[in-house]
């Protein structure tokens, strides 16, 4: 597997260079989400044990937006929980972003569901740049983990919000008992939909959810996704994300195996990797911290 790491590896210093783009997550609505995901702890359909709360108020989502500045992080994106936030919600999230753009040298980001034209544009015109809708698998293996929502209207939103001005961060779960084809698939749909930013997941089971029990898909495997994608999309970024902290090297590998991003600091429901650790990781690599194309 060495030789294919380190030609991925090639690969992506040849169309990205040392950069690297660093990012956290607020979880900004927690809970009680229709969708029936069976990897989310979120979800109102399993009897999980998490924080649940409203939308947080704009003081709150500010402060932490500077708090993750501090830390060295170069996006922020606010992710609500729910098929898609309402109106008012949406409202008050332009409130924030607004103010976080002003007071901050951070790119806001948002993870808000499943929205209209109308409201991705009303996003942008509050100065969000990009959205998160993750396909989490392939369209063959989607209906064994959600039957609330299809491939297909997350692959139409994506579609809108590329329509609407947004750039989009999508990706996946592995581990989630998809064979590698279903991984490569993936892939195929990520680039045909033109995505710029790809987060890599990695399965952690949690109490309560379906697939709490799922067996852990080994580090290797991890690895070699991560080398295969970046063959079948050489000029995005490859963002390690969430499950990243049950990795014995905490990612090392896969960054030098193709990947060029990661998600900071905790994940929605699960603890993560502070920023400056990952700072001092990446540097240690050879790599530029700083914003990508998108």
């Amino acid at each position: 597997m060495e030789p294919l790491c380190r030609k991925a590896n090639e690969l992506r210093q040849h169309f990205c260079g040392d950069g690297f783009d660093l990012c956290s997550i607020v979880n900004a609505k927690s809970g009680r989400c229709s969708e029936n995901c069976r990897f989310c702890a979120q979800s109102a359909w399993y009897p999980t044990r998490i924080a649940v709360y409203p939308l947080r108020d704009t003081e709150e989502l500010v402060a932490e937006a500077k708090r993750q500045e501090a830390q060295g992080m170069l996006r922020y994106s606010i992710v609500t929980a729910g098929k898609k936030v309402t109106g008012e919600e949406l409202d008050q999230i332009c409130r924030a972003a607004e103010r976080i753009l002003r007071e901050t040298n951070l790119s806001v980001c948002a993870s808000v569901g499943l929205l209209g034209e109308a409201e991705y544009r009303q996003l942008k015109q509050a100065g969000v740049d990009r959205v998160h809708n993750n396909l989490e698998t392939s369209r063959q293996h989607f209906p064994h983990i959600c039957t609330t929502h299809t491939f297909a209207d997350k692959c139409a939103a994506i579609r809108t919000a590329q329509a609407a001005g947004l750039s989009v961060c999508s990706g996946g779960i592995l581990g989630m008992g998809e064979t590698a084809e279903d991984r490569i698939d993936l892939a195929f749909t990520l680039d045909e939909l033109g995505v710029d930013s790809v987060p890599v997941n990695l399965l952690n089971g949690i109490p309560g959810t379906p697939l709490a029990a799922q067996p852990r898909l080994p580090e290797e495997e991890l690895r070699r996704t991560v080398a295969v994608w970046r063959f079948l999309l050489p000029k995005v970024t490859i963002r390690l994300a969430g499950g990243r902290g049950l990795l014995a090297d905490r990612g090392e590998g896969c960054f030098r195996a193709g990947a060029n991003g990661a998600i900071s600091g905790d994940m929605l429901t699960t603890a993560g990797i502070s920023g400056r650790t990952d700072r001092q990781l990446v540097e240690k690599l050879g790599y530029k911290v700083r914003r990508d194309h998108g």
